[in-house]
């Protein structure tokens, strides 16, 4: 398994060797000694989730007040195109964000560490998302951008079919830039 980092600070690329023969594949899809070597604590992941969406499908984008979450996301069954936003305030890249294609066939995950928006579009007609993150997910420190923000200008390679309810009333990139401008109470 290599280790690619890219051009968000934090954001690492886990690239997996499937071995592949007449039966189908074998592949590693998680190694606490790769994830140690770049200076991770597996040790500290807390709960793996898996969601599943259908094509046109968008989620996000999502992250964590607070302390904020780490998570190694991955596309085990179809594909993805994951966009990870970077929303730490003193990061010289804040407010930029990478387009990454996850699927069933590179296995490639991306490490998300705290302080990153999250999101993704189905591009297969089934698409399959594991998250293993470092914090019990708590509903209260949950934050939202809408997939759709005019500022962030991202580009969906698909028609967007669907989004949740709490995505479509997600607040605005501004919104979020004036949220963490806003000591706590």
């Amino acid at each position: 398994m290599m280790v690619r980092r890219t051009e968000l600070e934090g954001v690492l690329l886990f690239e997996p060797t499937p071995h592949r023969d007449t039966r189908g594949f074998f592949s590693r899809t998680f190694d606490a000694a790769v994830a140690e070597s770049v200076g991770l604590q597996p040790a500290t992941f807390r709960q793996d989730s898996q969601s599943r969406s259908h094509r046109g499908v968008v989620r996000g984008l999502h992250g964590r007040q607070g302390c904020g979450e780490g998570k190694l996301v991955r596309c085990s069954f179809g594909a993805v195109h994951d966009i990870v936003v970077d929303a730490r305030p003193q990061s010289p890249t804040f407010g930029r964000w990478i387009a990454l294609r996850l699927d069933d066939r590179d296995m490639v995950h991306v490490y998300i560490p705290p302080g990153f928006l999250h999101g993704f579009q189905a591009l297969s007609e089934v698409a399959d998302v594991c998250y293993r993150i470092d914090r019990e997910h708590d509903p209260a420190a949950d934050v939202a951008v809408r997939y759709d923000d005019a500022v962030l200008g991202i580009r969906w390679p698909l028609e967007v079919m669907d989004v949740s309810a709490r995505d479509r009333k997600a607040g605005s990139w501004s919104d979020f830039c004036e949220l963490l401008s806003t000591p706590a109470a």
